[in-house]
């Protein structure tokens, strides 16, 4: 329950400053880190099909995980919040 609290608030301080900081529609930098696992990345990359995004990977100096950069337009912090929530789902990633 309190973890579902925490996501929650951190959700809600992401969109006001997202909305303080930012007009909208505009271009957005989703950073990731996955274990590297081909299905793992490709699923990152599967959710951001078809949308003009520019990603970019990287793997660590031991090739134990990946970095995702994806840079696209989006129309509007709760856009952006919906990507992370989907994101959420691959197991082991972690948002930046």
């Amino acid at each position: 329950m309190e973890n579902q609290e925490n996501r929650k608030a951190f959700y809600d301080k992401l969109k006001s400053r997202l909305e303080e900081t930012t007009k909208w529609p505009s271009l957005y930098l989703y950073k990731f880190i996955v274990p590297t696992d081909e299905d793992k990345i490709k699923e990152v990359e599967t959710m951001f099909d078809n949308m003009g995004a520019v990603i970019n990977t990287k793997k660590s100096t031991k090739g134990t995980y990946t970095s995702i950069s994806i840079s696209l337009k989006m129309e509007s912090p709760e856009a952006v919040i919906e990507k992370y929530q989907e994101a959420e789902k691959v197991e082991g990633i972690i948002s930046l």
